[in-house]
């Protein structure tokens, strides 16, 4: 199969995680991307680490978002490196940056200098709060625009205090938004020949993701979502939608009517409201799950038809989930083309592991 991106090369500014997270969701669908990194130390990524485990020397993270990536190592503030940059831009069928607002002016390598190199060149930039306002100067990191997007409130029970994604959602969701707005670009260019500057931000992405409340709270009277006391899933929605201990394992009980449920839980109807009562139902419910393992009642109530998935741990995923979930262990492209799915590479480069071929290849000056 040919890939859908044979053929495009991204030069990739970009460092951490939202934007090579847009280059990797490039690279998958076959593109060529050259990541730019400091001489003094590379992407920060290399050295930001989620566990003791070290992969060719740097962090486990960086390989996993930088697979398959060249490398090479540019001092953007000298004379030859920016010449060197230049050239690689002027190839270039995408730009990826991530600088804080106001840098990559300062270096020259922005948008409207960039498309002078390279007429029709698409522009991907990613921020945390977008170019101008009161919060573009702020740092843009994934825990501080959870905190600022009103996010953290939609977590946890009632009586929890705000409540973090336990994983960088704010980057991966932003990084999903720049391919999505380059792939986009490229189809644009392809009909009218013009480039475009895509640019997306942390906080645009964690509001898109929360589209679902912020358009309800908008158009009810402004009433935020109630967390539920125990095993708060949403919001919004009514009983029995939830968590549920068992007497081994956890029940996640999705949106079923309350008439068809309680019989099969061996319970007398309840007439009380599913909204406004949602407490006082699910604990009962809770109490009666809470006699057997989720796993009885998954299968119990599964096979009447309710919309019930016992919790499941990473190994427990990876035992039951199917060709899907081993395919995607390691983490790989998550779709598939023509029922294929690319094959994805181990490892990120070395620091500067394709200085020598890149330099050949671009015509770059220095050694």
């Amino acid at each position: 199969m040919t890939a859908p991106l044979a053929g495009i090369t991204v030069v990739d500014f970009s460092q951490f995680l939202a934007g090579p997270y847009a280059s990797l969701r490039l690279l998958d669908l076959g593109a060529r991307v050259i990541k730019i990194e400091n001489p003094q130390g590379g992407d920060l990524c290399r050295r930001h680490y989620v566990s003791e485990v070290r992969t060719k020397g740097d962090s486990s993270l960086f390989h996993a978002i930088n697979r398959g990536k060249e490398s090479i190592a540019l001092d953007l503030k000298t004379p030859q490196g920016l010449e060197d940059a230049k050239r690689l831009v002027a190839r270039a069928d995408i730009v990826i940056q991530n600088f804080r607002p106001g840098v990559i002016e300062r270096l020259g390598l922005d948008y409207d200098r960039a498309r002078a190199l390279r007429p029709g060149l698409i522009y991907g930039s990613v921020s945390g709060y977008g170019e101008d306002g009161p919060w573009a100067d702020l740092p843009g990191q994934d825990l501080l625009a959870q905190a600022r997007s009103g996010l953290m409130w939609l977590s946890g029970n009632a009586d929890d205090g705000p409540v973090p994604v336990g994983l960088p959602v704010a980057d991966i969701s932003a990084g999903a938004c720049l391919a999505q707005g380059l792939l986009a670009a490229l189809f644009r260019q392809a009909r009218t020949g013009e480039g475009t500057h895509v640019q997306t931000s942390l906080l645009e992405a964690l509001m898109d993701i929360q589209f679902e409340f912020l358009g309800t709270w908008l158009r009810n009277g402004e009433q935020p979502p109630q967390r539920m006391t125990q095993g708060s899933a949403h919001g919004y929605l009514a009983a029995p939608y939830g968590v549920y201990a068992c007497a081994t394992g956890h029940l996640a009980l999705a949106m079923t009517p309350l008439e068809r449920l309680m019989p099969l839980l061996g319970l007398a109807p309840d007439a009380r409201d599913p909204f406004r009562d949602r407490d006082a139902i699910c604990a009962r419910i809770a109490d009666r799950l809470h006699h057997r393992p989720a796993a009885d009642w998954e299968e119990e109530l599964g096979r009447a038809g309710v919309w019930c998935a016992r919790v499941r741990t990473w190994d427990e995923l990876r035992a039951g989930g199917g060709a899907i979930a081993r395919q995607m262990l390691p983490p790989a492209l998550p779709l598939r083309l023509d029922g294929q799915r690319p094959h994805p590479a181990s490892f990120g480069p070395t620091l500067n592991e394709n200085e020598s071929t890149l330099r050949a290849e671009f015509d770059l000056g220095g050694t």
